[in-house]
């Protein structure tokens, strides 16, 4: 290889200028030419170069001479593009585009029957055009003398002993025998008679009988001699009939190229497919009518994977790419586009497809962008991350605002194919923003897709901010008056638990769930029970591993706790009895650990205060024990014993009349009222050193307020690190009071009881009783509820 490298590069130099370098040697069939890769140096674009050797082959001197005469002078789209030649005394250079030998394809059978009969085609008219336009012969026809252009196209050579008829010193009847390996190919008659008997027979017949050849060859690969001209092995059946035609051994009985070629083309026949249809009608798609172009671009539409794909990429798709974008090709050529370009490599993708794709997505015409859309996941693979992001998605964001509700809805599904080009700030800022808008869209089909979208691009948003937009969207949807788009709400709350705390599970999420257990709808009952069992495993999951308790272990200081912790009932008929002697016993521990005497007030009426410790010594203890004070407390009081306390509407019943306590003061009903309304444990039980508080609309006077006091003595107030002290938020209670605490009757001595004061303010006042307000018939609103969630995250959520 070096040698003729070298060789040729001498002979260069020796003779005429040639701007082309030479590169590797392709192999060939027995031809009298070399053909050799190259290189055009003005350019570097790629060509091939035929050498012929005049000193090493000079015998074969005038076929080419004749190939490169007739190269020069034909011009036609099926005839090898000549670049330059050159000539000189001991060399011919033919420099010519980029070719491939049509024997490459034969040998791979790479070359499927739907491309077979296209290429057939093409040369079909090209020997039509040298039979019948140029009056001419071409003798040498086979697959040697066929080559493949970059685009895919065939392409007819092999003009060493082409001819005029006309010409009496043609060629062909000198030369013809000298033609590497005519033996094979001559037709019977010439092989009979010598090729003087072209002149007795229709100038067609040769090449009618060698392009039967051709056909033989090119569907079976090689062609033993003339035994074997007419079967029809691998041959398609449509085309039998007329191929044998062509190999008839009369050649007054052949049929010619050109009527071979009519007969193809009619409907239904070999030639009539629409790849075919295509190669004729591409090059003026532009100037096509309207109804041209669609019945051009249906029949692209019937097209399968069996095409050329490098006519498709050189030659169809640049077309369609013009067409799409400036002539009026609409959405239909855009799909041919994406057919074709799922056969380009990513550097053609980038470079021919790519920028045109851009430019098209700021194109405001709807079909066009609808198009798109539809088209994405076939390339967004091949678009890089920076085209998506950059120049792509600023395009695409305008579709989320369109009037058209086509146009919004396919822009949201096109988000599922766009989310893994996108950035994290895309996603977390723009992205979502424009989702908080179709959540509350009109068109209720587009808050369902919204919905499904969320969940399924959950694992792509930020972390920070996953949880809170994920609630605040699928709450609202679950309040959704489309029933699907609960149900996708539903759904989605299924699939995404994996993102949520146990915190929001349990105080957000189940809650949220809860109503739609009683849907209306039983779609949404029973995808609402699936997805509620999704959140009680995860919780029950979470609690397995929490700890029994959160309390401090109990102190084993003296006096000890000042209330026995309730053990679980071993079964749920105990559990009212464990309750109850828990209550019991309580009590009367109190009782027990109680000191000294309620001493009268001096105006009258019981201080509410308890005695303090004094140096005197304590009295003796009553002889009663903790357990009889227990079984008495059980006893039904005696009738005649005021146990119960009175108001405006009568007796108040259950434990305060079986435990027999201060009366009720005017402000008492108010007090308890705010504490409803409050509903925070904090302000039933309040922490520290200071005494309950409880708003009432009474005032205290200087003097009541300054007589309400509790001794030192006074149990310790309730700490929120111990368990809840009933007795001393009872003895604060007492310190509150204006009322005269009146003594418990056999609990203590017996001392005189003294009315309770009764002053105008105190005696015209009740607990009031509160009533009943009707709430009013609650209408139910179609429309999405546009309340604001207390989520913080979007108004639009």
């Amino acid at each position: 290889m070096d040698f003729l490298k070298s060789a040729v590069a001498s002979a260069i130099a020796k003779g005429p200028a040639f701007p082309y370098t030479f590169g590797d040697k392709v192999d060939l069939d027995p031809s009298v030419w070399t053909l050799y890769n190259g290189i055009r140096r003005e350019d570097g674009s790629n060509c091939s170069i035929f050498a012929f050797d005049i000193t090493a082959n000079r015998s074969a001197l005038p076929l080419a001479r004749n190939a490169l005469k007739k190269l020069r002078t034909m011009r036609h789209p099926g005839v090898i593009k000549v670049l330059d030649t050159v000539e000189s005394d001991s060399y011919i250079y033919i420099a010519t585009e980029r070719l491939v030998p049509l024997r490459w394809h034969v040998k791979r059978k790479s070359l499927s029957p739907e491309t077979a009969k296209w290429g057939l085609y093409s040369v079909a008219k090209t020997v039509k055009f040298i039979n019948d336009d140029a009056a001419s012969i071409h003798g040498n026809l086979k697959v040697a003398s066929v080559y493949t252009s970059e685009s895919g196209e065939w392409k007819l050579g092999g003009f060493e002993v082409l001819s005029n008829v006309k010409d009496d010193e043609a060629v062909i009847y000198t030369y013809g025998s000298l033609v590497p390996d005519s033996a094979r190919y001559t037709p019977p008659e010439l092989a009979k008679s010598g090729w003087d008997a072209i002149k007795r027979c229709p100038h067609s017949a040769v090449d009618s009988y060698e392009f039967g050849v051709l056909i033989y060859e090119v569907f079976n690969g090689s062609f033993g001699g003339s035994d074997q001209a007419g079967q029809t092995k691998n041959i398609p059946p449509s085309m039998h009939s007329s191929y044998k035609r062509l190999t008839n051994a009369n050649p007054k009985a052949r049929l010619s190229v050109g009527h071979f070629l009519d007969q193809g083309q009619r409907n239904g026949s070999f030639f009539d497919s629409p790849l075919i249809k295509l190669t004729d009608g591409v090059e003026n798609l532009g100037v096509k009518s309207e109804s041209e172009r669609e019945v051009f671009l249906d029949d692209l539409d019937q097209l399968t994977d069996d095409f050329p794909e490098d006519f498709f990429k050189m030659k169809v798709l640049p077309e369609l790419l013009k067409s799409v974008e400036f002539g009026g090709g609409g959405p239909k050529a855009f799909s041919v586009v994406m057919k074709i370009a799922a056969k380009l490599s990513n550097d053609d993708f980038d470079s021919k497809v790519t920028p045109v794709v851009v430019r098209l997505f700021g194109n405001p015409d709807r079909a066009i962008r609808v198009c798109l859309l539809d088209s994405l996941p076939l390339m967004i693979d091949r678009l890089s991350q920076k085209v998506v992001n950059d120049k792509i998605f600023p395009q695409i964001v305008t579709g989320f605002t369109d009037v058209a509700p086509v146009v919004r809805e396919q822009t949201l599904k096109s988000v599922l194919t766009l989310i893994s080009k996108l950035s994290d700030r895309t996603i977390n800022g723009e992205l979502l923003r424009y989702l908080a808008k179709t959540a509350n869209d009109e068109q209720p089909g587009i808050r369902t897709n919204t919905t499904i979208c969320l969940g399924k691009i959950a694992k792509n948003l930020g972390t920070s901010t996953r949880a809170k937009v994920l609630i605040a969207a699928f709450g609202r949807s679950l309040r959704d008056p489309f029933v699907h788009a609960r149900n996708a709400s539903l759904m989605a709350l299924a699939v995404t638990g994996e993102h949520f705390s146990d915190e929001d599970s349990a105080i957000r999420i189940i809650p949220a769930i809860s109503p739609l257990l009683i849907d209306k709808e039983k779609l949404i009952r029973d995808q609402a029970i699936k997805t509620m069992d999704v959140y009680l495993q995860k919780i029950r999951k979470a609690v397995a591993s929490m700890p029994d308790s959160a309390l401090p272990p109990e102190s084993t200081a003296a006096g000890g706790p000042r209330m026995s912790t309730p053990q679980p009932a071993e079964s749920s008929a105990s559990t009212a009895t464990a309750w109850a002697g828990w209550a019991i016993s309580s009590f009367t521990n109190k009782l027990s650990a109680a000191a000294g005497e309620i001493q009268p007030s001096s105006n009258g009426s019981q201080s509410p205060s308890l005695s303090a410790p004094t140096s005197k010594p304590r009295p003796a203890p009553s002889s009663q024990t903790a357990s009889a004070l227990h079984r008495q407390a059980l006893k039904s009081p005696p009738p005649s014993a005021p146990l119960s306390r009175t108001s405006s509407s009568g007796g108040i019943g259950g434990a305060e009349s079986f435990f027999p306590g201060p009366e009720i003061a005017d402000d008492d009903g108010d007090a308890w009222g705010d504490m409803d309304e409050g509903n925070e444990d904090d302000n039933f039980f309040s922490g520290g050193n200071e005494t309950p508080s409880f708003s009432s609309s009474a005032t205290l006077t200087k003097k009541e307020s300054s007589s309400r006091t509790v001794s030192g003595s006074a149990a310790a107030p309730y700490d929120d690190g111990s368990e809840p002290d009933f007795a001393g938020w009872l003895a604060a209670q007492q310190a509150q009071k204006k009322s005269t605490v009146v003594g418990i009757k056999g609990l203590s001595k017996a001392t005189p009881t003294a009315k309770p004061s009764t002053s105008p303010t105190t005696a015209k006042k009740a607990l009031p009783v509160s009533k009943a307000k009707v709430a009013p018939a609650k209408k139910i609103d179609l429309k999405p509820k546009s309340t604001d969630d207390d989520d913080g995250w979007g108004d639009g959520w």
